[in-house]
């Protein structure tokens, strides 16, 4: 199936969470000088306009972005979870006017050093053609048109021997739960030597449940899962998303400790909810 388009739900709050965790990644790993391979296995667009019919539809830019967008990004009291994060997304809207939404390749893009390399994947004709033009130009980028599970697996390891690999499968089918985790432990057991991360909706708690199950099982070490809310699960539709986090930065929990209720507040209010946990010890 290819019918899920980005752009209908670009800059909500799950993007907000999936977004904010990506910075802090490679925020760390490129303190290194040593170059470093980001692999994007669903990368959409790569931007998106806001103002646009497929974004105004719903709005949920609203519920996410939308309500971050007025804080200052150099305020002390902002964690900097939150602060990073926005002060990007500030720079993607150079009029200071909330118009357009970075998708996750333009973080990386922006954080990414000359002796980095990236590899984007995308399936669907449109969003991969759209990609290609908005990064054409960058060397350092190479756009897949090819299923982004199968390319998880069959580029790594990565000359550069250090890794960040994000998965965020659109879920349509699915199917999408447990093939997303069967091709992280393929791709852990090729390349050890990186960071993965996981994006996943929370819809059916059963089957994040089952998804946290199989990881817990198949022995790999050192595991975190952040979530952030604004229902409670027993409401319809997506109530919350999180990120399970194979190998992550050690400065990383700290941080989402300082910035996830914070988030959970500001986007949820009194119905935010937020769950930070060690999912596998290291």
């Amino acid at each position: 199936m290819l019918s899920y388009l980005h752009s209908f739900h670009a800059g909500n709050f799950a993007d907000v969470l999936k977004h904010s965790v990506s910075v802090q990644i490679l925020s760390y790993l490129t303190q290194k000088p040593k170059p470093l391979y980001y692999l994007d296995t669903h990368s959409g667009a790569g931007a998106f306009a806001l103002e646009q019919t497929e974004a105004q539809k719903n709005k949920e830019y609203e519920n996410g972005i939308g309500q971050l967008w007025e804080l200052d990004p150099n305020a002390e009291n902002l964690p900097g979870l939150v602060s990073e994060y926005l002060t990007l997304t500030h720079t993607f809207n150079p009029d200071n006017k909330l118009t357009r939404y970075p998708g996750s390749p333009w973080f990386a893009q922006q954080q990414l050093r000359e002796q980095d390399r990236l590899g984007l994947f995308e399936l669907h004709p449109r969003e991969q053609a759209t990609l290609r033009q908005n990064f054409a130009g960058d060397r350092r980028i190479h756009v897949f048109q090819d299923d982004g599970f199968h390319g998880c697996i069959s580029q790594l390891p990565p000359k550069e021997r250090r890794g960040y690999v994000l998965m965020d499968p659109p879920y349509e089918v699915k199917q999408d739960y447990q093939t997303a985790v069967s091709s992280l432990i393929k791709a852990h057991k090729k390349f050890t030597n990186c960071t993965y991360a996981l994006w996943y909706p929370m819809v059916d708690r059963y089957r994040i449940n089952a998804m946290e199950k199989a990881f817990k099982d198949s022995g790999i070490r050192n595991i975190q899962l952040f979530e952030l809310g604004i229902k409670k699960d027993s409401e319809k539709g997506m109530t919350a998303s999180g990120m399970i986090i194979i190998n992550p930065p050690w400065t990383l929990m700290k941080i989402m400790q300082e910035g996830l209720p914070f988030l959970s507040k500001q986007l949820g209010g009194k119905h935010g909810h937020f769950r930070i946990e060690q999912l596998v010890a290291e």
